[in-house]
């Protein structure tokens, strides 16, 4: 009888035990989940490539970001908590970020000289608010992450022009802080491209589920938001064309070269491009799509777990590729006269 009242004694003590150090675990993070829809396509969640010259983007470090700024940003406060997240990164990453203050906002600014100052600058830059009631996943944690993900690779990564980030504010409000960047005339004189992302991380793969707006100058690939798209002007077309992908293991890019400035295609204006095409600076705005494929677009629901990891990764090694192009090169970004 003793024999078994022992037994139980310890049997109760290991179950108590148990419960104990269950309710002490940490809780678990909110996860980022692949969308899981029929026929998804099976891309490297990172990117490999045998060149060891070739910069790797971290899912992980991408990932990691969007949960951090996983807030709506918004207010003054919440966009000031953003703006603290983000000069933290980058000064632990070697950088030296400048703030810059305009009327209604605040932008976040950071350069690292080339070799060749004659070469001029490429700038890369994404807008770090959100709307109200939103928590910005996609729009635009997303770009946030690989400006800063582009901030880690490049520290010390030696290229003939010049490296610019810019973090803008208030895009949601009407292009507020890319608009003021542009009135500097010191910012923009040096400039030769500008990679601008807004929404990275959304994919569809069924049929109709991505929609178009009218008088696109080239014929859809498809119905399925299973592709990057990169706007860019007519008048810096070998810009636009530094984003030409062949890697089969990152996502299709679909590059649309829109003439006059957009003024025949009023959707192509609505980011931080915008403000560039109209000083004569190319720039080209890298995207999922936004609205016209994501049911999450300025919604509640637009959360870490509606990022398609995979093809975000892809995104972002698309980006990082396109600029160690135009960092390396010295060729003129304009495009040549008709003959």
């Amino acid at each position: 009888m003793k024999k078994w009242l022992w037994l139980m004694l310890v049997m109760l003590v290991a179950i108590a035990v148990m419960d104990i150090s269950g309710a002490f675990q940490q809780p678990e993070l909110l996860p980022i989940v692949e969308n899981t829809p029929l026929e998804k396509p099976q891309l490297q969640p990172e990117p490999q490539n045998n060149n060891t010259n070739t910069l790797l983007v971290s899912a992980d470090q991408l990932l990691a970001h969007i949960q951090k700024l996983n807030f709506q940003r918004f207010t003054t406060k919440e966009r000031f908590n953003t703006r603290t997240y983000i000069t933290t990164k980058l000064r632990k990453f070697g950088w030296k970020p400048q703030i810059e203050k305009f009327p209604t906002g605040v932008n976040i600014f950071a350069q690292r000289q080339g070799t060749d100052k004659a070469a001029g600058a490429i700038l890369i830059a994404a807008h770090y608010d959100s709307v109200e009631f939103s928590p910005g996943a996609d729009d635009n944690a997303t770009g946030v992450a690989v400006v800063l993900e582009v901030a880690r690779l490049f520290a010390d990564y030696p290229t003939s022009r010049t490296l610019q980030l810019a973090f803008f504010d208030k895009e949601e409000a009407g292009l507020l802080g890319s608009q003021a960047f542009v009135k500097q005339k010191a910012r923009i004189s040096n400039l030769r491209g500008v990679i601008v992302m807004d929404m990275l991380g959304y994919a569809c793969y069924t049929a109709g589920c991505q929609k178009y707006p009218t008088g696109l100058p080239v014929t859809p690939p498809s119905d399925k938001g299973d592709f990057l798209a990169v706007v860019g002007d007519m008048e810096h077309l070998p810009l636009l064309n530094a984003f030409s992908n062949t890697n089969q293991n990152l996502p299709a890019v679909l590059t649309l070269p829109i003439p006059f400035k957009g003024v025949l295609t009023p959707d192509t204006l609505r980011s931080d491009h915008a403000p560039f095409w109209y000083q004569g600076v190319g720039a080209v705005l890298v995207t999922d799509t936004a609205n016209l494929r994501s049911p999450n677009y300025h919604q509640p629901s637009d959360l870490p777990k509606n990022i398609d990891r995979s093809f975000f990764t892809g995104s972002a090694q698309i980006i990082v590729n396109a600029a160690t192009t135009l960092l390396e090169t010295t060729g003129v970004l304009t495009t040549p006269p008709a003959t």
